[in-house]
């Protein structure tokens, strides 16, 4: 598969670094850095292209201004892309009605577009959570689900002493969150997992939004630290310490 990422700063190229770190041997990831300012209005979206970008199947928009999201027709049309995934983890790098009016455009051409919020929340046929979770079906994204997206991990637990012995990374976040965490929380008790996994995910740190999001009632960062710990939640549930607090008493 040849893909295609289009970044503008720290974000974009961070996830560039995991996704090659990480990869199957077949892809071939290439690179646009996109120019980082733009007018309130892109009349000539070819003005803010290079002459040439290299063909490509998949695009991976990663770009920390909305600008981007404007030019991807023309960069698909450009690159003879049949598939793109474009990141939400921030409202103001791409709003969600520009989103919902990106997906419209490609959808017109005939390609797919996923837009994640966050993007950790992508699976082989889902994105986003809870009452906004969207479905989809394309090969192309789905590939790159099947490696980068949802953390899904499996976790190897000591019967006798109850610690981790091993994490496998089946699915690491697009970041390498996942695969941070997973390294980090070997040898630590399985009844704290969940929790330390939480605050890894934090200090790893996660670089999506901390203003609250409408969509959610909360910040697209805490969203996606929720993903991580209910997939660690669920490996590590028979090992779980439940506490319970009755009024009045003490808990035990």
């Amino acid at each position: 598969m040849q893909v295609l990422a289009i970044i503008t700063g720290e974000y974009g190229r961070r996830n560039v670094e995991n996704i090659r770190r990480h990869a199957p041997e077949a892809w071939t990831i290439r690179v646009w850095e996109a120019p980082g300012v733009y007018p309130p209005v892109i009349d000539y979206p070819e003005d803010h292209l290079p002459d040439a970008l290299p063909e490509a199947d998949l695009i991976l928009s990663f770009a920390e201004h909305k600008g981007v999201a404007e030019l991807l027709p023309e960069v698909v049309r450009r690159t003879g892309a049949r598939s793109v995934i474009a990141s939400a983890d921030r409202e103001e790098w791409l709003p969600r009605g520009l989103a919902r009016q990106l997906r419209g455009w490609l959808g017109e051409i005939g390609v797919a577009c996923v837009t994640p919020k966050p993007l950790c929340s992508l699976t082989e046929t889902t994105y986003n959570v809870n009452a906004h979770e969207q479905t989809y079906e394309d090969e192309l994204i789905s590939a790159f689900a099947r490696h980068f997206g949802r953390p899904q991990l499996h976790v190897v637990v000591d019967p006798d002493t109850c610690d981790i012995l091993d994490i496998m990374v089946e699915r690491d976040a697009v970041c390498g969150c996942a695969r941070y965490a997973a390294r980090e929380l070997k040898g630590v008790p399985a009844k704290d997992a969940e929790r330390l996994g939480g605050l890894l995910h934090h200090h790893y740190p996660c670089l999506a939004s901390m203003g609250v999001d409408d969509d959610f009632n909360d910040t697209i960062m805490h969203v996606s630290g929720n993903i991580l710990k209910a997939e660690i939640r669920e490996e590590v549930e028979d090992y779980r310490e439940i506490r319970y607090i009755r009024p009045g008493k003490k808990a035990t």
